[in-house]
């Protein structure tokens, strides 16, 4: 087992930071219209942030009140490995008690308030499931 240093560790989160930071630059349409949407408390007062990094990956949206992640697949999702890396992320996030919920980018750009709809029943659960 290797051992990884403080600041081998400190390393890594600031390229996972600067990783975030460039996807949040190079946006789709709909993750910037999702995002006009959740951003300043705009959904019922839950707090999202946007590329998140949690773990080994970066997640489109998360809500940390409801232990939410909202990830937006685009074509690319469809085809070769993509559909397998997509099901690791998912099983690694529930394995440690997170919710992901999922969209495809013409859904979001076609019916935003379906999608809306869909996060905020999803984090209703989460909060009553809680209880």
């Amino acid at each position: 087992m290797e051992t990884v240093s403080r600041s081998h560790g400190h390393d890594r989160a600031a390229l996972k930071r600067g990783a975030a930071r460039s996807l949040r630059s190079k946006s789709t349409e709909a993750e910037r219209k999702l995002w006009h949407c959740l951003r300043d408390k705009r959904l019922c007062g839950f707090k999202f942030r946007r590329q998140q990094p949690i773990g080994p990956y970066i997640v489109d949206f998360y809500c940390s009140g409801a232990k939410l992640i909202v990830e937006l697949d685009g074509s690319q999702h469809g085809d070769g490995r993509r559909p397998i890396c997509d099901l690791q992320l998912t099983r690694w996030l529930e394995t440690r008690g997170y919710a992901v919920i999922r969209f495809w980018n013409t859904d979001v750009l076609n019916d935003s308030d379906y999608a809306l709809g869909c996060i905020l029943h999803a984090i209703q659960k989460r909060q009553s499931e809680a209880r």
